[in-house]
């Protein structure tokens, strides 16, 4: 009864998700909008007793007709010598934004809780008549937002973004921006309370403000056609008051294509366009098309590349050929600063890595990745698998947690869409089977496929035993009936035995789906050499490698890899002294950017391949 009362409140909130798509307002392509940054450096203030929310009653500021002066969203200043204000942002240190408070402050290393952030700035719009946008690319974990002392709204999640409309509140000078950062881990988010990864704080991604016409060009969707080829199709949304009968231009000037179609009375038009000559995106040919979108009062511009991405049986198409995806995994963690990544030399420095591992190919685990990384993907042709953090165990019974993970799902949706680059789709990453875990993702499955069904869908499983043989390994999930592509994660040599077990397993995959080893390796301290029978060396690493790869090129139908992971990368789990010291250590180069033995082995298999 349970289950089926959580299935009928997870249907509702779903169907509500997938009418209500509007309700969060997300701007399309904010990478290529006209905007102004708020980046730089905001004042900030610790807050672990959240003393600027709560009033002593605990009772939140923000709910009350005349909140107190001392609520930190008021921005208040002591008008006379008596004022009793216990907090100033101006004489507060600052900090820098983008960027986690972790490896900003040493102070604030292991911090999990709430600081706030405020920004000051003056806005003067270029047409009165236009709207503004405040723009968060992402902020961990629970966002709050003030603009001069009225809240803009709520965000939950870390690595999705949001905006939130200020035109109403805009003054000219001295503008305020409040922002309410709390990054502690909850058991009923999403992610939940047990990760393997570091829980960096802060606003960690850009911000900025995004001007608009009254009516906009809020989302457009465009890509080839699922049955030819030869088609390119779409459809665009405005939002504002004069959403119906206005027409739009699409344009793709380099292929000689335009069409104009004229929007419904919910502000929606749909297109297609066919052309003999489209050059299909590939890893070896990323060829990104500038297409234009034109209104009356507004004209939008993106890079896209056109392509087509498929099963058939065992093998994945890409325009229709088979590919096998050389790839590897790959945390979101900057090789220049060793925080929390947010430019494009930190998505420079790490596809530059894969390139030359003879890579096509990444997993942005195990979350959304800053959008710089898909942009560049798209340019240099590197595959990409994102994946929504729904990690390990979360409260599958808990509605409210299944609208946060499908919150964040369409978010993430939302974003990229248009990018060549992004093929998969993935749920979640090693969750274990029961029947509320599979109703969950059965209906992330269905929401994703209803948002985008011209990507393919996935999820990071787990393999079995067989019940007659422990040497023979098997995958017995129901979500295998549901993905578009098998791919599981596996450990032998690690954490299951050492090495020399891989000579012993066989895999009996019964699905007719191509599979994607979507995590295995092991750790090895960079630099620390030995036999590679001794754990923590590089040798070990190596011989780690040398057998998995032998074992999993017997499975007939591999068909890619995203091994664990490029880089070594932060974790509180991880605190061994002299070898780990917070990094999870299974990287096959360091955080210091110098490559291991492991990584020239997986480069020789990748370059046996071509």
């Amino acid at each position: 009864m349970k289950h089926q009362l959580f299935g009928l409140l997870a249907l509702f909130c779903l169907s509500f998700n997938l009418s209500g798509q509007e309700g969060h307002n997300l701007l399309i392509n904010a990478y290529n909008r006209p905007s102004t940054s708020l980046n730089g450096n905001w004042h900030y203030i610790v807050d672990p007793y959240e003393n600027g929310y709560y009033n002593y009653r605990y009772e939140p500021f923000d709910q009350q007709d005349n909140p107190s002066p001392n609520a930190y969203f008021t921005n208040t200043k002591a008008k006379s010598p008596s004022d009793l204000i216990e907090y100033d942002f101006d004489l507060s240190d600052t900090i820098q934004v983008p960027g986690d408070w972790n490896t900003q402050k040493e102070k604030l290393y292991y911090y999990e809780g709430t600081i706030w952030y405020k920004r000051s700035f003056d806005y003067v719009k270029s047409k009165d008549s236009n709207r503004v946008f405040v723009y968060f690319g992402a902020a961990n974990y629970k966002t709050e937002v003030y603009l001069n002392g009225q809240k803009l709204g709520v965000h939950m999640g870390g690595f999705t973004p949001f905006n939130f409309e200020v035109t109403n509140l805009l003054k000219e000078k001295d503008n305020f921006l409040v922002v309410k950062m709390d990054n502690k881990r909850t058991k009923e988010g999403v992610p939940t309370l047990n990760t393997d990864w570091w829980n960096y704080g802060g606003i960690t991604r850009d911000v900025k403000l995004i001007e608009t016409p009254s009516t906009f060009i809020r989302d457009y969707f465009i890509h080839l056609d699922k049955q030819d080829n030869g088609l390119i199709v779409g459809e665009v949304q405005l939002e504002g008051s004069s959403i119906n009968n206005q027409t739009v231009s699409i344009q793709i000037p380099e292929l000689k294509l335009q069409t104009i179609v004229t929007t419904d009375a919910s502000g929606k038009a749909q297109f297609k366009m066919k052309s003999k000559k489209i050059s299909y995106w590939s890893p070896k040919n990323p060829k990104l098309y500038q297409v234009r979108l034109i209104t009356d009062t507004e004209q939008l511009q993106d890079q896209i590349g056109f392509r087509s991405i498929s099963t058939q049986n065992e093998n994945i198409l890409l325009n229709g050929e088979p590919i096998f995806l050389k790839g590897i995994s790959l945390h979101e963690e900057s090789p220049i600063t060793k925080g929390r990544a947010n430019t494009v030399e930190d998505a420079k420095k790490v596809l530059d890595w894969i390139k030359e591992m003879g890579g096509n190919y990444v997993r942005l685990a195990h979350y959304p990745h800053n959008e710089h990384i898909v942009r560049l993907a798209d340019e240099m042709g590197i595959l990409v698998w994102e994946e929504n953090p729904v990690y390990w165990t979360i409260q599958w019974k808990n509605p409210e947690t299944f609208n946060n993970a499908a919150n964040q799902l369409e978010e993430m949706i939302f974003r990229d869409k248009n990018r060549a680059s992004v093929i998969i789709w993935s749920m979640a990453n090693e969750t274990p089977v029961s029947e509320a875990r599979n109703q969950f993702l059965s209906e992330l499955i269905e929401k994703a496929r209803f948002l985008d069904p011209t990507r393919l869908i996935s999820a990071a499983l787990e393999q079995s035993n067989s019940k007659n043989d422990p040497n023979i390994k098997i995958i017995d999930d129901p979500m295998a009936e549901l993905v578009d592509v098998l791919s599981f994660n596996q450990y032998m040599g690690w954490y299951v035995g050492t090495p020399e077990i891989c000579r012993d397993i066989q895999w009996n995959i019964t699905q007719n789906k191509p599979v994607i080893i979507s995590e295995f390796g092991g750790g090895a301290k960079q630099g620390l050499h030995g036999d590679k029978s001794t754990r923590w060396t590089e040798e070990y690493q190596e011989f780690l490698y040398q057998e998995n790869l032998e074992m999993l090129s017997k499975i007939k139908q591999l068909r890619g890899m995203s091994p664990w992971i490029l880089v070594d990368f932060r974790s509180p789990r991880r605190p061994l002294p002299k070898i780990q010291d917070d990094y999870n250590r299974k990287g096959l180069i360091s955080e210091d950017g110098t490559k291991k033995k492991a990584f020239w082995v997986l480069k020789e298999y990748y370059d046996s391949m071509k």
